[in-house]
C-alpha cells in the first residue's frame, strides 16, 4: 500500500494568508484528498495547520514541528512516504524550491525545466510564441491595443495584477515596482472571454479535460482580482474545443515537462481564437469538483501518469515522523 504525502502551502501552515486564499488552498487539499482516499488502497498523510480545518479519518493529519520551514517539512515528510503531492504557487520559486526539497522518484507533477519557464510569465510567452502559439505578445504592437497590464514577473493568479489605459502608465508602473525589487512583466490585455484549460499530462500525453470560465474583477484603480471558475462548463463538444485542445497539445510539446495536473489560462479572442496568457504547474483552483463533473477519479490518473513513466521510487521510511 502506497504512503502518500498531500501537502497544500497554505493549509499545511506554509504561509499565514487572508481568509479567501486559505479557504481556496484547502479547498484544492480537500479534493486531492477525496479522491485519493476514494482509491481505498493508499495511505494518506495530509498537512495541516491551525487555521485550517480538521482533516477527517481515515487521512492523517501532520503538521510542522515548531520553528520548522516548510521546506524542511516537506522534505522529512517527503522522505517518509512513497509520493508527495504538492500545490503551492510559483511566486518567488516556491514550488521550484520545495521540488527541490523531495526526491525525483516520489514527485508528483511537472519537473524542475518546466516549473522553471512557467514561473517566468515573460519566458513563458516567449518560449510559447517561439513555437508559434498565439500570447499577448502578437498585440504588443497592433494599433488596437489600447490597454497594457503590469504583473509580477513570477506571480501566481491575479496577485497584485494592475491593468492601464495609458502605455506611458504602464511603463511607469512597471519600472516602479521594478526597482522596488519585483520584477514584473508588462503584456497587452487581450479582449476576449477568459478561459482555462485543465489538463492531464505524462511524458507523450496531454489529455484536455475540461475547459473552464474565469470570473475576475477590476476595480476602479485597475486592480484585478480572482473571483471565481466555473468548472467544465465549456463542453468538449463546443466548437472551440477542438482548436483549445490543439493548442493544449503545442503548449506540452514547448514546455518539457508537464506533468500530472497541468493548468493553461487564456483568453478566446473574438478574431484570433485562443491566446494564451500562462501556464499553471500545478494543481489549480479548477481541479476541485472536476472529478465529480468528469465521473473520473483524477487523483488515480495523476498517479498513473508517475507510474506509466516507469519512475523508480525509493523506499520509503515507515516511522509516522
Amino acid at each position: 500500500m502506497n504512503r502518500i504525502f498531500v501537502y497544500e502551502y497554505l493549509s499545511g501552515g506554509g504561509e499565514m494568508a487572508p481568509g479567501e486564499l486559505l479557504a481556496m488552498g484547502q479547498s484544492m487539499r480537500d479534493a486531492i484528498m477525496a479522491d485519493l482516499l476514494r482509491l481505498g488502497n493508499h495511505e494518506v498523510s495530509v498537512a495541516t495547520c491551525q487555521l485550517a480545518s480538521p482533516v477527517p479519518e481515515p487521512a492523517r493529519p501532520v503538521t510542522p514541528r515548531h520553528g520548522e520551514s516548510a521546506f524542511d517539512f516537506v522534505a522529512r515528510q517527503a522522505d517518509a512516504h512513497d509520493l508527495a503531492w504538492v500545490v503551492a504557487p510559483e511566486t518567488d520559486g516556491l514550488l521550484a524550491r520545495l521540488k527541490q526539497c523531495v526526491d525525483p522518484g516520489r514527485w508528483l507533477g511537472c519537473e524542475g525545466p518546466a516549473i522553471h519557464i512557467a514561473t517566468r510569465k515573460r519566458l513563458t510567452l516567449m518560449t510559447l510564441a517561439e513555437a508559434g502559439i498565439a500570447t499577448p505578445l502578437a498585440f504588443e504592437r497592433q494599433p488596437e491595443t489600447t490597454r497594457w497590464v503590469v504583473k509580477p514577473d513570477d506571480g501566481a493568479g491575479a496577485m497584485a495584477t494592475r491593468l492601464h489605459h495609458d502605455p506611458a502608465a504602464a511603463v511607469d508602473d512597471w519600472s516602479a515596482r521594478s526597482r522596488a525589487g519585483s520584477p514584473m512583466a508588462v503584456e497587452p490585455w487581450v479582449d476576449g472571454a477568459a478561459l482555462s484549460l485543465s489538463l492531464l499530462c505524462g511524458r507523450t500525453r496531454c489529455e484536455l479535460l475540461s475547459i473552464n470560465r474565469q470570473h475576475l474583477d477590476i476595480d476602479e484603480q485597475g486592480l484585478l482580482s480572482f473571483r471565481s471558475v466555473e468548472v467544465n462548463v465549456i463542453p468538449l463538444t463546443d466548437s472551440r474545443a477542438a482548436a483549445l485542445g490543439t493548442v493544449a497539445g503545442r503548449v506540452h510539446q514547448a514546455i518539457p515537462g508537464l506533468r500530472g495536473f497541468v493548468g493553461i489560462d487564456l483568453v478566446w479572442h473574438p478574431k484570433r481564437g485562443s491566446v494564451v496568457i500562462e501556464i499553471n504547474p500545478r494543481v489549480t483552483s479548477a481541479y476541485v469538483g472536476l472529478s465529480l463533473s468528469l465521473g473520473r477519479n483524477l487523483a488515480a490518473e495523476v498517479i498513473a501518469t508517475r507510474i506509466d513513466e516507469g519512475a523508480s521510487r525509493p523506499k520509503a521510511a515507515h516511522s509516522h515522523a
